[in-house]
């Protein structure tokens, strides 16, 4: 597989540390209010990622935090009358609402920050020891001018990065680059005991700490937002290969922004919109998939029309797979043809070839969507038998899964009534009493449910 790797610009093939094993570490949320769209496309892209590294035979320890202590909960927290931990626990629960509606899978892990206290003040210590970092008033600093390679990741030399950096008011920081890695509490705050007194961590040193606890000083890939890039990544980098003295990450994955009616989304131009409030509308799937339907490093645009889009593309899957259940009920016994499995292989080979460059999310759903078009044509229509119908539905949900879409598939059945008025229609149809079965079909059209009458007999769905 190869992967556009941040850090060298360049499309580089995977070769991890330990041979099928794959160690990955994306971003989380910072947890103080419900999730939006732009924090939907990295967990959703980066759940394919390691949805499709595990289906290509990696085992994959995939870990993704929790940021629980930071500014923005401790003022949630004064706003609402509650504790930080009590905000952070109230958004973890709407995160987990939200995330398994777009059907992604837990992370192997999810630490939190304030669970690796001990770890934080462990890397700070070291960092002041070897002469990085320093401590002044209960604040301590790291100084991005003894790494010689900090500004590697962003691609822009120190002197370049100091000319928009600034000393703010209060800070008693050396130089305007150097950020913190341990901030002393004020009055009323949340604090933890160190050797530089009451304080908490800075929000950088969180992931540094939590990398190399539940992965390791090295890992093989290291993910998120684009906006992630600097300073977050690129101090994240100059402090773990700094305290450790070996490379932090080999590949770093960012996924692009997310634009709403085609300007970039947020909250000072009222275009923002959470994950919760676009599902009650569209449902959580169409979300999933629409972040997925274009390149990860793409910007995608959100808008209504795009949104309904998705929903009736996966409409044509669910379509195809419920077809394929009907056929299966009504398919004669048999086996694959030669000439059906050469199809299957050729479209399963096309998605392979889509997601082993770069993750082309894009070109394997154009792949599933070619799946779709064959099956119907050379399975659904064309009355396939059982081993064939076996067989769509087999490389079906492969890719569908893989891409982690058609997981909302429920068996339905209907009440007595309406079998009796299908039923009904059936034997007018044998009779050749046209108008009778016409009127059946708009008397259930009017209660909610469409026929199809097909080769196999008649199929149903809801409006």
């Amino acid at each position: 597989m190869k992967i556009f790797n941040t850090l060298t610009r360049s499309k580089e093939e995977l070769k991890t540390i330990e041979e099928g094993k794959v160690k990955i570490y994306a971003c989380g949320p910072t947890v103080y209010n419900f999730i939006h769209i732009g924090n939907a496309r990295p967990l959703c892209v980066f759940d394919v990622l390691r949805r499709f590294l595990e289906y290509i035979g990696y085992d994959v320890r995939f870990v993704q935090n929790f940021t629980d202590i930071d500014d923005k909960i401790i003022k949630r927290a004064n706003e609402e009358g509650l504790t930080y931990k009590e905000v952070s626990e109230k958004y973890i629960e709407e995160f987990w609402k939200d995330v398994k509606g777009m059907n992604v899978r837990e992370a192997t892990v999810h630490p939190k920050a304030t669970e690796n206290i001990d770890e934080i003040i462990d890397i700070v210590s070291t960092l002041i020891d070897k002469g990085y970092a320093y401590a002044v008033d209960g604040d301590v600093y790291f100084s991005p001018s003894k790494f010689k390679e900090y500004g590697k990741l962003s691609h822009q030399p120190l002197e370049d990065l100091e000319a928009g950096a600034r000393i703010m008011v209060g800070e008693v920081k050396r130089e305007p680059m150097d950020f913190a890695l341990w901030k002393s509490a004020k009055p009323g705050e949340p604090y933890w005991d160190s050797p530089w007194g009451h304080g908490r961590p800075g929000w950088h040193i969180e992931c540094s700490a939590m990398v190399r606890r539940y992965l390791g000083k090295t890992i093989d890939i290291h993910c998120g937002g684009q906006d992630l890039i600097f300073p977050h990544h690129e101090n994240e980098i100059a402090q773990s290969e700094c305290c450790n003295g070996v490379p932090f990450a080999h590949y770093w994955m960012h996924n692009g922004y997310i634009n709403v009616d085609n300007v970039k989304m947020s909250k000072s131009l009222g275009n923002f919109f959470t994950v919760r409030d676009v599902a009650e509308k569209y449902g959580y799937e169409p979300i999933r998939f629409l972040m997925i339907s274009s390149h990860y490093r793409s910007p995608i645009n959100y808008s209504t029309d795009i949104i309904e889009q998705c929903k009736a593309s996966l409409v044509r899957l669910y379509n195809c797979r419920d077809g394929l259940d009907f056929a299966l009920e009504n398919a004669e016994d048999g086996a694959v043809s030669d000439e059906l499995l050469a199809m299957f292989d050729k479209r399963r080979q096309q998605f392979i070839d889509a997601m082993s460059d770069d993750l082309n999310t894009a070109d394997a759903i154009s792949a599933l969507f070619e799946l779709v078009r064959d099956i119907n044509s050379n399975v659904i229509a064309a009355n396939a038998n059982k081993g064939s119908v076996e067989e769509a539905i087999k490389v079906f949900d492969e890719l569908a899964g893989v891409l982690g879409l058609v997981y909302n598939r429920k068996k339905e059945s209907l009440d007595d009534e309406i079998e009796a008025l299908i039923e009904q229609r059936t034997q007018a149809r044998k009779d050749r009493n046209w108008a009778e079965a016409d009127r059946i079909r708009d008397e259930l059209k009017a209660k909610g449910i469409v026929l199809e009458d097909t080769a196999q007999g008649v199929k149903w769905h809801r409006e």
